[in-house]
């Protein structure tokens, strides 16, 4: 494949690394302050872990040479995620939060573990990261309460602090922030004398990159649509 990494930081050089290592050909590293260079150059796919303000121009660049996304910047506005869902309707667009293996099955099974449980346990959720991370709660996080309450019937509570009073029906998310954790996610269920705990932890941003290699080489044998982890786990 020929691939157009944006992004030129850690991520960014961990996906070209990885990607000429797999075989394939990186036309550049760029953002939206040097993308000049590339603007005319054709590539396969596109994978993008960078920042929010470079969605427009990339989904611009992905719909003019006909190119493959794959998505994993976190901390979008909603009208950045509705020009990645309108690339989709002409291009193959593949998006996640979290491009780990594990995550997918994590949240897999919290899809499971949840109504299960949900009338007889508290739910709460804690995420580490680097202390280097834009966003809180992780992208991931909000993937992973997504899947815990698909019907928003919980309140979602983003830490606490003050006479918060007695719990409601709520899932609390805390974030810590420090040192250069590649990220963990705890998710703690609260019953009557038990208590159930499961847990991912990265020990390394390199599964993240993996996940969208795989991805990528995935991707660009697909028709435009809107591909998720849950197509590559079926895959």
């Amino acid at each position: 494949m020929k691939v157009l990494v944006i992004g030129q930081g850690r991520m960014g050089s961990l996906i070209k690394i990885t990607s000429e290592n797999h075989g394939h050909e990186v036309i550049g590293m760029v953002d939206i302050t040097n993308n000049e260079s590339i603007l005319d150059k054709e590539c396969d796919v596109v994978i993008d872990f960078s920042h929010r303000d470079n969605v427009a121009w990339v989904c611009d660049y992905c719909k003019d040479k006909q190119a493959a996304l794959v998505m994993g910047t976190t901390g979008l506005q909603s009208e950045q995620m509705d020009k990645i869902k309108a690339l989709s309707h002409t291009n193959p667009v593949f998006f996640s939060a979290n491009y780990s293996y594990g995550v997918a099955v994590l949240r897999k099974a919290l899809q499971m573990l949840t109504p299960m449980l949900e009338n007889d346990f508290d739910m709460e959720m804690v995420e580490k990261h680097h202390n280097q991370k834009a966003d809180a709660p992780s992208g991931t996080a909000l993937m992973l309460l997504n899947a815990m309450d698909p019907d928003n019937s919980y309140n979602h509570v983003f830490g606490r602090e003050g006479m918060i009073g007695k719990r409601g029906h709520e899932i609390g998310v805390s974030a810590l922030r420090g040192g250069t954790v590649a990220g963990e996610h705890t998710i703690y269920y609260f019953g009557q004398d038990e208590s159930i705990t499961i847990s991912h932890s990265a020990t390394s941003r390199q599964i993240f990159v993996n996940g969208a290699i795989k991805a990528a080489e995935y991707l660009v044998k697909q028709n435009p649509g809107y591909y998720t982890m849950d197509d590559l786990l079926q895959d």
